[in-house]
């Protein structure tokens, strides 16, 4: 999915110091991280809360993008579009959604199921929907730097691993939780995972990894609508009571800068600038085959470089 901005922030995320954790609970502060709305395109588009980035926390682990939308009656039509140094995910609740790319994927996405696109060096792609009900997240995770500039790649999971425990029900989209893992292709250590909760249930975490939980549906505590909820590292479980699914997401800090501009991950301003060019003048992103439409054009850069920002804007 495309940051459809038309003047997108400039956001520079990098390593920090650890957390204190205490072991059981952890000892760092929780943050609650607001969304913001932002457009999404199609003649009957829909607004997506973004809570990632956030205008004070930039990641969580390796994720440094959140968008969730829905329940809501809308056409999805994101046209064709590039992106570097990320992976995307997408995740359903509701509705089916269609991906197209440059390495020749065709593949429609359902609730329950995985499409995970690997940009790397360069990939480009649209998604789009007929009208229908839509519900779902959709979530970039940077690749760190000895895999930023893989070769672009495209998986579609129909079926995946669940973690059960009393009064939940985890599916496993990425990396690893209570020792069940994911078949999808990660480039550092993470989570994602959907969790059903029926009840009182304490999901197990690795108390190496920050965290960061999402209300999707239903009623959960400690989780109200809206915000993602972060936990620093340290914690060994996640108390959830209630009814109703959650978003799951985490990994280990992650220890390098790098650069989100538009669609974009790099490391510095001028490699920004090189992907822009390539984009509006270059064959490198490849074509996407079959969208009924002409891609994205790629928004004025900001009239400043892009200068450094850590992973926690402080103050």
């Amino acid at each position: 999915m495309s940051n459809l901005e038309q003047d997108p922030r400039e956001i520079r995320c990098g390593a920090e110091t650890g957390d204190p954790t205490d072991g059981e609970t952890g000892g760092g502060e929780t943050e609650l991280l607001a969304g913001r709305a932002v457009p999404l395109g199609g003649p009957r588009g829909m607004s997506v809360s973004r809570t990632l980035p956030n205008a004070h926390r930039r990641m969580i682990g390796a994720w440094c993008f959140v968008d969730a939308y829905g329940p809501e009656v809308a056409t999805m039509r994101v046209p064709p579009h590039p992106h570097t140094g990320l992976q995307t995910v997408s995740w359903l609740v509701a509705g089916e959604v269609l991906h197209r790319d440059s390495v020749g994927s065709l593949q429609e996405v359902r609730p329950g199921q995985l499409n995970l696109m690997t940009a790397g060096r360069g990939i480009s792609h649209s998604e789009e929907s007929r009208e229908t009900l839509l519900h779902g997240v959709q979530l970039w995770v940077a690749l760190p730097g000895e895999h930023r500039r893989t070769g672009p790649g495209f998986e579609h999971h129909a079926s995946l691993p669940e973690l059960s425990g009393p009064g939940f029900a985890a599916t496993v989209i990425m990396g690893s939780l209570g020792g069940v893992t994911s078949p999808a292709t990660t480039f550092s250590p993470l989570v994602g995972a959907e969790v059903a909760v029926e009840g009182s249930a304490e999901v197990p975490l690795d108390a190496g990894f920050e965290h960061g939980v999402l209300l999707l549906a239903g009623e959960v505590e400690p989780l109200e609508a809206g915000p993602l909820l972060y936990l620093p590292p340290g914690r060994t479980r996640l108390r959830l009571s209630g009814r109703g699914r959650v978003l799951l997401i985490g990994g280990e800090p992650f220890g390098e800068e790098i650069v989100m501009w538009w669609n974009f991950v790099g490391r510095d301003h001028d490699e920004i600038v090189a992907f822009r060019k390539e984009w509006m003048e270059g064959e490198e992103f490849g074509a996407v085959e079959g969208f009924d439409g002409g891609p994205l054009p790629a928004p004025v850069l900001p009239g400043t470089r892009l200068r450094p920002r850590g992973r926690v804007r402080n103050g």
